[in-house]
């Protein structure tokens, strides 16, 4: 079986039942978006099958080796570096940890997690389109806290790196929170 193929089934019965935020959308429409987000930029079909897995241990049931067991070390090394390690931390903690860690993280797991930082301000700007300042309220740290992390992100992705996907994100960034 294809690894694209296969990473979509393992990620669709490890999300099935879960939902994105405060929403009736299944939520692996996120992991399948970001792996086609990394197809179209024409990321290999490994890096690809990393981005639909992105989620898969921090928000399932489903172990990282498990992964490692399926899709062998390097998407498993992918993944996990895409993983918040502990999810009994704050989200302030969690985060400063998400924004640290990507300043020196291996290029390919910058690429997924760019990859799924884009989506996520993609989904919150098609949301603002709809319901405006309303969007904010799904957030318990709000507007200021979401610009504070995404823009900490971008600096921390591009911290030693340049890539196309950088590009698109920074422009979407600018067009949900305004630019600086």
């Amino acid at each position: 079986m294809d690894v694209i193929e296969k990473a979509v089934q393992v990620a669709t019965l490890a999300h099935d039942g879960q939902y994105r935020k405060n929403s009736k959308i299944p939520y692996i429409s996120h992991p399948v978006a970001v792996g086609m987000i990394l197809m179209k930029a024409g990321y290999p079909d490994e890096l690809v099958a990393a981005g639909i897995l992105h989620d898969t241990v921090e928000d399932t049931t489903l172990t990282l080796i498990e992964i490692k067991q399926w899709f062998g070390g390097n998407i498993a090394g992918i993944v996990e570096g895409c993983s918040e390690p502990d999810k009994s931390l704050s989200w302030e903690e969690r985060k400063e940890h998400s924004i640290q860690f990507l300043k020196n993280a291996p290029e390919d797991i910058r690429i997924v997690s760019c990859a799924d930082k884009l989506h996520n301000i993609r989904s919150i700007l098609d949301r603002f389109v709809l319901e405006g300042e309303e969007v904010w309220s799904i957030f318990k740290r709000g507007r200021e806290k979401q610009e504070w992390y995404y823009r900490s992100i971008l600096d921390s992705l591009s911290h030693h790196s340049d890539f196309a996907l950088l590009k698109e994100l920074r422009t979407e960034i600018d067009n949900l929170f305004g630019l600086e």
